[in-house]
């Protein structure tokens, strides 16, 4: 009996695109005589998955180091939040009990996507009163809807520069339309957006999210916790949410971590908030 044991179980750069075998091949004198680097094909081979890591990496770095872009907030939360006028409207046109229950849900979970729009707006405020550029904290978001565009859009409304790091999807993600230009970014490897999302992080706001959401944070507290990066401010904004989802007591208590692990996160319930935990931190004026 053979082994079903699968051979890889990334998606390959060939499969998200559709490329077949005769497509990768370089059959013809016209494909292996292309410059390697600019062989599209060559460079969607399953041999060149290191290449297309430090890809990844660099093209965002390049880009942003060229924009004097060195410090970053990373917010986090749920892509199905959506904002207050948003929800009113879906809560005027709901006809049956499951899309009144459906818009009851985003009229109160609107609140969330206010805050992140708010904090954005602090931010961008803030960076308007320095006039070094390494002095500013940039927006810095996974770029889709939701949280990620409220904290983009809050920024974006001032005149200030906000970052997105897109994923590719299988329901593709585009990116919201608050991303400044020349700083919206599309990754296919979750790792490598993740090294660029923690690269100029100096503080994470964390909003109610789901899979995607906890994931970012607790690789954050990962590498905290082991000392991969220095400690800077994980802020979780929504009182209601976080200790019901996240129960670090509990966690203390079974022994798994311990009362320094848990005081790397501040809990919080309001932009403002959030706001003063990264002031206080950094003994900004």
């Amino acid at each position: 009996m053979s082994s079903k044991l699968p051979i890889n179980n990334a998606q390959t750069i060939s499969d998200y695109l559709n490329l077949n075998k005769s497509e990768i091949s370089e059959i013809s004198s016209k494909d292996s005589s292309k410059f390697a680097f600019d062989d599209a094909a060559f460079l969607s081979r399953r041999e060149t998955l290191g290449i297309r890591f430090e890809l990844e990496l660099l093209k965002p770095d390049i880009l942003l180091r060229e924009r004097a872009i060195d410090h970053t907030i990373t917010v986090f939360g749920s892509t199905r939040f959506m904002s207050h006028d948003q929800a009113l409207v879906l809560e005027k046109e709901a006809k049956t009990s499951e899309e009144i229950s459906r818009a009851k849900k985003a009229v109160l979970h609107s609140k969330y996507y206010e805050s992140a729009r708010e904090f954005g707006n602090i931010v961008a405020t803030y960076n308007a009163t320095q006039l070094e550029a390494n002095n500013k904290l940039h927006i810095c978001t996974g770029g889709g809807p939701g949280i990620m565009e409220a904290a983009n859009r809050g920024a974006f409304e001032l005149g200030d520069q906000t970052i997105g790091f897109n994923i590719s999807l299988p329901r593709e993600q585009h990116p919201n339309p608050y991303i400044s230009d020349g700083l919206s970014f599309r990754f296919h490897y979750f790792a490598l957006r993740k090294m660029l999302f923690m690269l100029r992080a100096r503080a994470i706001v964390a909003y109610p999210g789901g899979f995607g959401s906890l994931d970012e944070l607790f690789e954050v507290l990962t590498l905290m916790q082991t000392k991969k990066v220095g400690v800077f401010p994980v802020i979780l904004v929504g009182n209601e949410f976080w200790p019901e989802i996240i129960n670090l007591k509990k966690m203390c208590q079974f022994g798994v971590i311990e009362q320094a692990d848990m005081d790397l996160i501040h809990l919080v319930e309001t932009a403002e908030e959030a706001w003063k935990v990264i002031v206080d931190w950094y003994q900004l004026a």
